[in-house]
């Protein structure tokens, strides 16, 4: 029966992996592939386990008490998703982003280069590496009007973001995963990351600065940008980074789940955001601009943009991956992948490669369930670097590269000609770091 269950699993994955190609969305299969499982399970009265991580070992328990369980975790995810969403579109409503193009000011294509790189390792960091990558290629394409010269830069905008969103509890989903499920700690994992991710953007970077893409100047369009900032857009720009950078601090000093600290950070932003709407009309002002922010709540328009299919999609790929672990299959996969492979970095290095080619959320997740080491293990935090910047070796395989395959039509092809190298190179030098970190220095 077992075999039927991973079967299923793997249709359903193949499905999720082939979205663009059956023109599916990947949260039906994932919702899909949920209900079977479960339902399997409840129907022919299979056995259920929890996995005890002290003792590394299967506890058996009742299917009603461990779906449950499963789904608390898997809710702690997506509302803390939903509050980091929430945010940045209500920093978005106030064209908050704007503020970022005042940070450029150089035409020479290495610079901006540099520039863009090290935005988008820190933003991503912040407002992870999905909403960083959209908009740094939003102010790249009002700067460089090339396609080819702008194709070049948004590849190195996908390593530079993935690379960002690696060292951050809140700069990757997977790292969010990983930071919620108590594997691993804010400062823990800052202290172990932030160096090997930031060799893995920095040696792509250099070696790319090489290239003859990024010599010479780009063309005279840097002083002909719009300034359509707003009054209020640089405050709740600060504001919203600030509130989610104050999540992990709460957490920290209340020990609570840290969709309760981004609740107390939507509430303060939300508050500035009425406040600021408000602020912009009154009654003897009547123009487009005014009718257009007194119409609705900033509030509501944010949640109203809220991408619920990726929420389903969590939702629905955490509880299948949840179905197999429940199981005991992921915990007896572990194990026999520790015997085949005794070398733990060798296997969360391929966990890395496979991260390019399929969706790195079920993997990790998959990987919770695999290994049962204590919080703050040093392969916790391997899993969070390898997952994290592995899916910028091909463009398919991160929710950065994806995204900006979408805005910038990139060809997969091409960027595997051009980028990948640098992905991967990046990604060892990344890898090797970690490692002697980890055995020489912490």
């Amino acid at each position: 029966m077992e075999l039927t269950l991973i079967t299923i699993f793997t249709l359903g994955y193949l499905a999720i992996a082939l979205e663009h190609s059956l023109k599916i969305d990947k949260l039906i299969p994932a919702l899909a592939m949920m209900s079977i499982l479960w339902g399997l399970i409840s129907v022919l009265h299979l056995p259920v386990f929890e996995v005890d991580t002290h003792f590394k070992e299967l506890k058996p328990g009742h299917v009603d008490e461990i779906l449950l369980h499963h789904l608390g975790k898997t809710a702690e995810i997506i509302i803390f998703l939903l509050g980091a969403m929430t945010i940045v579109e209500i920093i978005d409503y106030f064209n908050g982003f704007a503020t970022i193009k005042s940070f450029i000011k150089t035409k020479s294509k290495k610079g901006l280069l540099i520039i863009f790189s090290i935005l988008a390792f820190i933003l991503s960091a912040i407002i992870d590496n999905l909403t960083a990558t959209i908009v740094l290629i939003t102010i790249l394409q009002k700067i460089i009007k090339e396609r080819n010269t702008r194709l070049w830069f948004a590849g190195l905008i996908v390593i530079a973001a993935n690379a960002g969103g690696a060292w951050s509890p809140i700069g990757d989903v997977t790292t969010t995963m990983l930071w919620i499920g108590n594997k691993v700690t804010t400062f823990k994992l800052l202290t172990n990351l932030l160096i090997p991710s930031l060799v893995c953007m920095l040696v792509p970077v250099f070696l790319a600065s090489t290239l003859p893409a990024f010599k010479g100047d780009i063309a005279d369009e840097l002083d002909k940008i719009d300034s359509d900032t707003h009054k209020y857009g640089a405050p709740m720009l600060y504001i919203g980074l600030s509130a989610i950078v104050f999540v992990p601090v709460f957490k920290t000093l209340t020990h609570l789940p840290p969709y309760v600290g981004m609740m107390l950070s939507l509430a303060v932003v939300a508050t500035f955001a009425e406040y600021f709407s408000s602020a912009k009309f009154d009654l003897t002002t009547i123009d487009e601009e005014h009718e257009e922010y007194s119409s609705h709540s900033p509030v509501h328009s944010s949640l109203s943009k809220i991408e619920l299919p990726s929420i389903l999609f969590f939702l629905g790929i955490l509880l299948a991956v949840a179905a197999l672990e429940s199981l005991g299959i992921l915990f007896q996969f572990a194990g026999s992948l520790n015997t085949a492979i005794p070398n733990s970095d060798i296997v969360v290095m391929l966990l890395g490669i496979c991260s390019a080619i399929i969706d790195n959320v079920p993997l990790v997740a998959a990987s919770i369930g695999m290994f049962s080491e204590a919080m703050d293990h040093p392969i916790w935090h391997f899993i969070a670097f390898s997952a994290g910047t592995g899916g910028s070796m091909l463009i398919i395989g991160s929710a950065a590269g994806v995204v900006a395959m979408g805005m910038e039509r990139i060809d997969f092809f091409w960027y595997l000609k051009k980028i990948s190298w640098l992905a991967l190179v990046g990604f060892i030098a990344g890898s090797l770091t970690f490692i002697l970190m980890r055995d020489f220095i912490l």
